[in-house]
């Protein structure tokens, strides 16, 4: 039954490719709600959130509302008649707006939930070295990612994943079981279960403090952080070379486990490589981007940059 009024709600590119995978099935979209523009770069323009920029280029009827619960935004999503919403990376909504549709509002989340609820599950699941992962939809509730799970699909996470592999293959998953969860609602055909009340590992937001890598951890440990970081945001540490100190990015790494004498973070150049003492073992930096300067391979960057032999990682 594709003639259910549905509101998408979402923001990243993530969003897109499940609103762009109902669009191409000819769901019927009657309005998108995403992010307000926001001001970037140095010229402080307007920058519009690649919801926006797809639904646009579809004649989609877009809202941006700054406040979920205005009196304006709840009349105009009033004003669609919406059968059923979908939530796919948004913010948290109000009750108001979550019990709106006859059909209620459900969530798309990129974990086998209840393990990482939270804003990162993607980015956690490779850092805390998960083996499997998935996708998850779930009708909305009060609290955050909690809500009574409707389906849910489960995927391998390869051991040298990286987390921009792992977020397309969740995407594509996940616009697949979208498509079946709409489905399923239109027929009536559901039957939920409620998340079980167990300590589960969350996936708290990105910041400074925990993409630095930690030189003094293991060396399996300090792998999956860089590459559980690796495109975005990048995983990023200091490096003292003689007198000075450098921020830099990493991001892809190789690692081997070997036991050696050397202190942790000590920085070893040999055969145009750049290798990392850890805890059993060594990273070996494949590609890095030092502060002021653009990204590339280690070898490039030891054609042009030289490490003192005190050199380190901080």
């Amino acid at each position: 039954m594709k003639n259910l009024r549905i509101v998408f709600m979402g923001t990243p590119d993530f969003a897109v490719a499940i609103l762009e995978h109902l669009v191409q099935k000819k769901y019927n979209i009657v309005g998108v709600i995403t992010a307000a523009d926001k001001p970037a770069g140095r010229g402080r323009k307007l920058n519009e959130s690649a919801v926006k920029k797809y639904a646009q280029s579809k004649n989609l009827k877009v809202l941006q509302p700054t406040n979920l619960k205005s009196e304006e935004f709840l009349e105009n999503l009033k004003d669609l008649k919406v059968d059923l919403q979908i939530v796919v990376a948004f913010r948290m909504l109000p009750k108001t707006v979550w019990q709106m549709p006859k059909f209620g509002t459900f969530n798309l989340h990129a974990s086998l939930l209840p393990a990482y609820r939270g804003a990162a599950p993607i980015h956690w699941a490779i850092i805390n070295g998960e083996t499997k992962t998935g996708v998850t939809t779930f009708f909305i509730d009060e609290k955050i990612d909690t809500g009574e799970i409707i389906l849910q699909k489960e995927i391998a996470i390869l051991n040298n994943e990286t987390v921009g592999s792992l977020h397309d293959k969740l995407m594509f998953l996940g616009a697949h079981l979208v498509e079946e969860t709409v489905d399923k609602i239109s027929e009536g055909n559901i039957k939920t279960i409620k998340q079980p009340l167990l300590e589960a590992k969350e996936a708290p937001k990105l910041q400074s403090e925990n993409t630095k890598i930690k030189w003094s951890e293991d060396v399996h440990k300090v792998y999956n952080k860089i590459r559980g970081l690796n495109p975005f945001p990048a995983a990023w540490t200091n490096i003292q070379n003689n007198d000075e100190e450098i921020s830099a990015k990493i991001y892809e790494v190789e690692k081997l486990v070997e036991q050696h004498n050397y202190n942790d973070g000590k920085i070893i150049i040999a055969n145009k490589e750049i290798k990392v003492a850890v805890k059993n073992g060594f990273v070996i930096i494949k590609d890095i981007k030092l502060s002021g300067k653009k990204k590339m391979d280690a070898k490039s960057l030891l054609n042009g940059f030289t490490f003192s032999e005190n050199a380190k990682m901080i």
